[in-house]
């Protein structure tokens, strides 16, 4: 089981805003030991949201939902989470609740749209909303949270630690790297093999550098795994590159 994020509107799609859900997601699950597999972004387009969605829901990944759970006509995510599941649209009685709670407060009419805001994929769960009370919800390990960060994050985190506590620092991973000067990867490709094939888990990557006005040409050339794999990995690397005529620095 993974986790994923469907990121969702027009505005980022159009460059009219600029997302921030992608890295504060990674560091949120890196916090608890956990990463992100893989995330998409996509407009307000129903169909393809659909489509997404049913892909989705036939995985196991617990995939959070960034937007479109509103109640104007270019919120398609509820809509769409309901017709991919195969489910009718219903007002959640715990919705219900917290939305009448929270326009009690500012003295405002419960009117039918507003409660729109409440009205989720049959069987599904809310997520409180600490910022204004008007809730996310889940269907089953899909969590749909609103676009606007101050509420999308600490939902998130809820979801993380009432759900999902027990998978915390399971694969606890640590990553080291170094930075070998005017490198070239075809040369340290057969280093790379052999640390992947000795050190079952690991992961060995490199990434390339052109240089620019400050620094020359170079590649950072790394292990992610096991802080112990890594540790003795990261050993040979050290000792391996010097013997293949490139100098490096540590990271």
């Amino acid at each position: 089981m993974g986790f994923g994020a469907i990121i969702i509107g027009d505005e980022i799609i159009r460059g009219k805003r600029q997302d921030k859900h992608f890295s504060t997601l990674v560091e949120i699950l890196k916090k608890r030991g956990l990463t992100l597999d893989w995330s998409l972004y996509i407009g307000d387009n129903r169909p393809r949201l659909i489509d997404t969605l049913k892909h989705s829901f036939a995985t196991e990944d617990v995939v959070f939902s960034f937007g479109g759970i509103g109640a104007t006509p270019d919120d398609h995510t509820r809509q769409s989470a309901a017709a991919a599941a195969g489910v009718p649209l219903q007002l959640h009685p715990d919705a219900e609740r917290e939305i009448r709670a929270r326009f009690a407060e500012t003295k405002t009419e419960v009117t039918a749209q507003r409660l729109e805001l409440g009205t989720y994929p049959a069987g599904s769960r809310i997520i409180p909303n600490p910022y204004n009370r008007i809730p996310g919800f889940s269907y089953g390990d899909h969590h749909f949270v609103p676009g606007f960060p101050q509420m999308a994050w600490p939902m998130v985190e809820w979801v993380l630690d009432t759900y999902y506590a027990d998978r915390f620092h399971l694969l606890d991973e640590t990553e080291e790297a170094i930075l070998v000067w005017d490198g070239m990867e075809g040369t340290l490709i057969p280093l790379m093999q052999r640390i992947e094939s000795e050190f079952s888990g690991t992961t060995v990557f490199s990434l390339p550098s052109l240089g620019d006005a400050e620094t020359r040409r170079h590649i950072e050339l790394g292990v992610r795994g096991k802080p112990a794999a890594v540790a003795s990995a990261m050993q040979i690397i050290r000792r391996e590159v010097p013997a293949l005529g490139f100098a490096f620095s540590e990271k």
